[in-house]
């Protein structure tokens, strides 16, 4: 990570990770498939501590705050790796390849919660939705974190899933307009 800061992402080769680390290339690429990795491992059990979170949430919670019982779980973990939690976001954030490499990321942990939603006896477009809308939620929350860190993940994300609350409780539509006009 500290190599990703002071030279970039792209500037920063296998190589010097691995003797930064104190190991040679060959250790290195038995641990990590390529330099990408570095950032991304582990999502297996992310995936996985996901969807146990959403099983274990209390019965009769609607999915949103099954979600935000789940996110809640996750941001302990982000809040307890801040040091690597934090300059990971700024590195991805500012490397095209990694943000692409991240939304994959994304879409496999919103279709993981979708799938521990309907295990849970949430209809299959209801959990969708729910999914893609909550992991936006938390995003969001995350981004929040990252630029106000004087207040905890757990704060944001609550305050994001209560705006998202007012959002999807608004009962005033806007004027239909004539869409061949």
């Amino acid at each position: 990570m500290e190599l990703y800061q002071e030279r970039g992402f792209d500037q920063t080769t296998a190589a010097e990770i691995a003797a930064r680390a104190g190991v040679n290339e060959r250790t290195f690429f038995r641990h990590f498939p390529d330099k990408r990795e570095v950032l991304f491992d582990g999502e297996a059990d992310v995936r996985a501590a996901l969807m146990r979170s959403v099983a274990e949430a209390p019965d009769g919670l609607e999915p949103f705050d099954v979600l935000l019982y789940a996110f809640r779980k996750s941001a302990r973990n982000l809040e307890n790796n801040r040091s690597f939690s934090e300059p990971r976001w700024k590195v991805i954030a500012v490397t095209p390849a990694l943000r692409e490499r991240e939304l994959a990321k994304h879409a496999w942990l919103t279709e993981a919660a979708a799938e521990a939603l309907r295990q849970r006896r949430v209809g299959d477009g209801l959990a969708a939705l729910a999914s893609r809308t909550g992991w936006a939620t938390f995003q969001h929350a995350v981004q929040a974190w990252i630029d106000d860190p004087a207040q905890s993940l757990d704060a944001h994300l609550l305050r994001a899933f209560d705006d998202l609350r007012v959002l999807s409780a608004a009962t005033t539509l806007p004027p239909q307009t004539d869409p061949e006009h």
